[in-house]
């Protein structure tokens, strides 16, 4: 049970540790990466025409960080967390939602998509989690049926 807590443990710190990457790149490279103005348009996402995508780690990162709470399923064509227009997940966020900005260059959001997902594919080997980049409402609903 310990070596599960610390291989836990071990694996949010590594997703932490991307995320804190991400919004470094972010910082360092605003023209690029576009300035989110916080409007929630990108959350409704058949209104907005795409998808978020996320991997296993970053799932068991927001579980860890949700104190209890579980997952939510996505029911409708909106994220589940964005409640009265605000993200109530935000500090937690997926790397999609950090790296995507409607008024940001496409080439550099997708460069470093690009490497976090290679960050995250590695981390999946690393704890042996099977990898899957599955889209948000198909990675949340799983939940609900398991």
């Amino acid at each position: 049970m310990v070596a599960k807590c610390k291989k836990d443990s071990l694996l949010i710190q590594k997703v932490a540790e991307i995320y804190k990457e991400i919004d470094a790149q972010i910082n360092n490279h605003r023209e690029s990466a576009g300035v989110c103005i916080a409007c929630g348009k990108c959350c409704d996402f058949e209104s907005f025409d795409h998808k978020l995508f996320v991997t296993p780690p970053e799932l068991i990162f927001l579980a860890a960080n949700l104190h209890g709470e579980n997952l939510k399923p996505m029911k409708t064509g909106r994220c589940p967390y964005q409640i009265d227009n605000k993200c109530t997940i935000y500090k937690f966020r997926f790397a999609g939602c950090r790296i995507f900005s409607c008024k940001g260059d496409t080439d550099f959001q997708s460069g470093l998509s690009e490497r976090t997902l290679k960050k995250f594919k590695a981390i999946c080997e690393q704890f042996q989690i099977p990898y899957r980049y599955a889209d948000l409402a198909t990675a949340l609903n799983s939940f609900e049926t398991a």
